[in-house]
């Protein structure tokens, strides 16, 4: 049997072989103005009642956008102070920032080399992002253009994100990344149903937690004309892409849904998993050491170069969570994800009525301890 094709080659102005769509809603509904007046924030806040958010998270919301509107909204290089680097990625560096008005934020750095023309459209289609709030959204307060670079400034989360976690934690307990996927599910469905917008960069790195156990997804693509501009500066990690977008095919909001199954997987047994680890990898991540083993049997599969990495994404089985270490409803979580076929992976609404969602949901977790205790940052109001 001939293998699938795998296509690379990135044609000027796209992402990956599927032309870029920008949803309709960008050039239907005016942007928000930067700057948000009363009428803005009386109508983002009794739009809140509508999202299914409790009375704790729609309060912070509010909390945030008065802050939002006291801090204004012209913004330059002058207002900012840096206070640390907190990662980079996707073409730009993310700095911890301090805001003239005392507020902290992130502050994410991208370089294009553009025409001004290109810029201006840029930052008016990230516009769009003053209208998406919701408690699983990253909060955005601006974005501007100076000195050749692209800043867009968001909520800061103290505890980081899930990347950072992981090496730390080591790997994630499932109670803890049931509670993750629940909100990341309905992070992706409200970019989908409030904004026709799909994700196309789930991964470990852009979903966020603070030390108040909220999390939040970033990062997502609402402009399609800075996610054409970066497909021709910078080719991003494609490790957690679909077979479908590598081959270079249409693609769904259901490639977001294989990116999440991947993560999912790797933060469980706290390594990348493709080429999945043999059986004396996972002894030396799950069972107790033996004094037979040689020091080999811990290291994991070999390094793949990146082609070799796609090819196997594209013509291999798809990882799967070893058995006898999770829950069956986790483990058949992660099938429905993982399913080589988009038409045959879950859909949003099938997985946030999946059994392990639904027993997550119902369980009392304590991500805020767990984080804080893991991150080593003190909880808030102590």
């Amino acid at each position: 049997m001939s293998k699938n094709k795998l296509n690379l080659t990135l044609p000027p102005g796209s992402i990956d072989q599927t032309p870029t769509v920008t949803p309709t809603s960008f050039q239907e509904k005016p942007a928000v103005s930067t700057s948000l007046g009363n009428n803005s924030i009386d109508n983002l806040t009794a739009r809140l009642e509508e999202l299914d958010m409790d009375d704790t998270q729609r309060k912070r919301i509010e909390v945030f956008l008065c802050q939002k509107e006291q801090i204004g909204g012209e913004f330059s290089d002058d207002d900012f102070e840096k206070l640390g680097e907190l990662g980079s990625g996707n073409g730009g560096v993310v700095t911890k920032v301090r805001h003239k008005s005392g507020l902290i934020m992130a502050r994410k750095l991208i370089h294009l080399e553009v025409k001004p023309a290109i810029k201006k459209q840029i930052i008016r289609e990230l516009k769009v992002l003053h209208e998406c709030n919701f408690a699983h959204i990253v909060g955005f307060y601006c974005a501007f253009y100076s000195d050749g670079e692209i800043s867009i400034c968001m909520e800061y989360m103290d505890a980081g994100s899930l990347d950072l976690i992981l090496k730390k934690a080591g790997r994630i307990p499932e109670n803890i990344l049931g509670k993750i996927t629940s909100a990341v599910l309905k992070g992706l469905s409200y970019l989908r149903d409030k904004h026709a917008i799909m994700h196309r960069d789930v991964k470990p790195s852009n979903i966020l937690v603070n030390s108040s156990g909220e999390i939040k997804i970033c990062d997502f693509g609402v402009s399609g004309q800075l996610i054409d501009s970066m497909a021709n500066s910078f080719v991003g990690t494609r490790s957690y892409m679909s077979p479908e977008r590598l081959q270079g095919t249409h693609y769904s909001v259901q490639s977001d849904i294989w990116s999440l199954g991947l993560s999912l997987v790797e933060t469980a047994i706290g390594m990348y998993p493709i080429p999945p680890p043999d059986a004396k990898t996972l002894a030396s991540i799950f069972g107790p050491p033996k004094d037979t083993d040689s020091p080999d049997n811990s290291k994991g599969p070999r390094p793949m170069a990146i082609f070799e990495l796609l090819d196997y994404i594209v013509n291999e089985p798809p990882p799967k969570l070893p058995s006898g270490i999770f829950s069956d409803e986790f483990k058949d979580f992660v099938d429905r994800c993982l399913k080589k076929n988009p038409d045959d992976r879950a859909d949003l609404k099938t997985l946030m009525n999946h059994s392990w969602i639904k027993k997550s949901e119902a369980e009392d977790v304590d991500i805020a301890g767990w984080v804080c205790k893991t991150m080593d940052i003190q909880p808030p109001n102590k």
